[in-house]
């Protein structure tokens, strides 16, 4: 007799054989996704449901869901990895009934249903919401980039194009001086290896020439070798080539509640389409929304008060008169009953005239003592101090007053908004999205969220109950 716990003899038969259901406990998150997607409109949503008339049958789409969806909450992303997964995982041999598709027919799966996945993703949002995990009141805006399947040296912009093309200039020229020494030289030396390397570079040159029509092409003139869709973004520290993506989530139990996807590597235009689809999603009339100083936009801002949609986002500090010791705009104050500017020396900006700038209606002010001003050094090193003012500049200023009157708001989005793209990064390892072009990438996002909501709802509530609440 030994002192250590012994296993049972593999060869050893049982009259009454286990199973598959006694190995999954009762409180397994797999009870959970098997209902949940077992309970999906799947038809509804726009996965095919018809079986092709020759060949094969196929798999049904539930099948094919449960296996990507128990892939992405336990951080098995590989078509080939799921395969495998599906022969030897007893959870997901419970899931899929001891179905197991090869890798090919579950990457055609993610391929050729984007937009029904994505739709699964706001099903469960709602499951959420029905279990009454969501707060109606706040929530809190950010993006954050994420890399593409795309090296920085396989994208090009017109400086990074420019740069590279000298570089190949400068070697083949330096080559061919070290080619014109070998020449004059007695005896003479194999010039072949140079000759080589001028070949390979000039061959380089015409590649690069290639590229660079492309890159002309382009709207945003850059252009991605790998992913066409991928665009190079600035970050903390270095850059990425990546995709921008957009977070509303919740302030009660951090849940994503909508999410998107784009190339565009500003957030500056981003607040209000992410802050209405909140809005939709949580089904209520009015809704708060809290973001960072990069979303702050006048238009943007406009666009969310039409929608009764209260937003808290910091103005940016930078002023190019202040760095110069100058007055910034902070120092003029406006007097809305005369529709003047009062500037530090009591006089008034006076509005003298009315234009269109990038579509919006701009007042133009100045004031007719500034030659004589005792303090004019102080405020421009121009003639006159010029003021530019946006027609619904009030929209601004109201936000300003917000922000003023609720101090703790940057506060809560900071401790919300900052976990959910701290552990999404973490899940997704070094390379983030495996996936090519925009559509795809949007699918693996959505199922990357759909598997973070589902593990914040399971911590929260546990198994039991949330599969309660959901047949409830």
């Amino acid at each position: 007799m030994t002192k250590f716990i012994e296993g049972e003899n593999r060869f050893q038969s049982t009259l009454f054989p286990e199973s598959l259901d006694d190995y999954v406990s009762n409180e397994s998150m797999v009870r959970v996704l098997d209902y949940f997607i077992d309970d999906l409109n799947i038809s509804g949503l726009g996965f095919r449901t018809e079986a092709n008339d020759t060949g094969r049958p196929p798999y049904h789409p539930r099948t094919l869901l449960k296996i990507y969806v128990y892939g992405y909450l336990n951080r098995i992303h590989s078509g080939r990895r799921l395969e495998l997964e599906a022969q030897r995982n007893v959870e997901l041999m419970w899931l899929t009934k001891r179905l197991a598709p090869d890798f090919k027919t579950i990457l055609d799966f993610r391929k050729d249903n984007g937009e029904a996945i994505r739709l699964v993703c706001r099903e469960f949002v709602m499951v959420c919401k029905k279990a009454g995990l969501l707060a109606d009141a706040l929530v809190a805006i950010d993006g954050s980039k994420f890399k593409a399947v795309n090296n920085r040296d396989k994208n090009f912009t017109r400086a990074k194009m420019k740069r590279r093309l000298r570089e190949v200039e400068e070697s083949i020229d330096r080559y061919m001086d070290q080619l014109a020494v070998v020449d004059e030289q007695e005896p003479a030396e194999d010039k072949r290896p140079f000759e080589e390397k001028i070949a390979a570079l000039q061959k380089e040159m015409e590649r690069l020439k290639e590229h660079e029509v492309r890159l002309h092409e382009a709207p945003d003139k850059q252009v991605s070798l790998t992913d066409p869709d991928a665009r190079s973004m600035k970050t903390r520290g270095t850059g990425i080539v990546g995709y921008n993506v957009q977070t509303a989530v919740d302030s009660k139990h951090h849940l994503i509640i909508a999410h998107d996807v784009t190339n565009v590597g500003s957030d500056r235009s981003q607040l209000s389409v992410i802050a209405k689809q909140a809005k939709e999603v949580l089904g209520v009339e009015k809704l708060e929304v809290v973001a960072d100083r990069g979303y702050y936009k006048g238009e943007e801002l406009l666009a969310c008060e039409e929608a009764d949609i209260t937003a808290y986002v910091p103005k940016p500090l930078t002023s190019g008169n202040k760095a110069k010791g100058l007055f910034d705009r902070s120092k003029f104050i406006y007097k809305p009953d005369d529709d003047e500017y009062e500037c530090p020396a009591g006089e008034r900006l006076t509005c003298r005239g009315t234009r269109l700038e990038k579509g919006k209606i701009m007042h133009r002010y100045y004031s007719s003592a500034c030659p004589q001003c005792p303090i004019k050094s102080k405020c421009t090193t121009g003639t006159y101090r010029y003021f530019n003012r946006w027609e619904r500049e009030d929209v601004m200023e109201r936000a300003e007053a917000r922000l003023e009157d609720n101090p703790d708001m940057m506060a809560i989005r900071r401790a919300t908004v900052e976990h959910p793209f701290g552990t999404l990064k973490a899940w997704m390892g070094w390379t983030h999205f495996q996936t090519k072009t925009l559509d795809r990438v949007s699918t693996e996002m959505s199922l990357q969220i759909l598997a973070y909501n589902m593990k914040r709802a399971l911590n929260i509530m546990g198994a039991k109950a949330l599969l309660e609440a959901m047949q409830a």
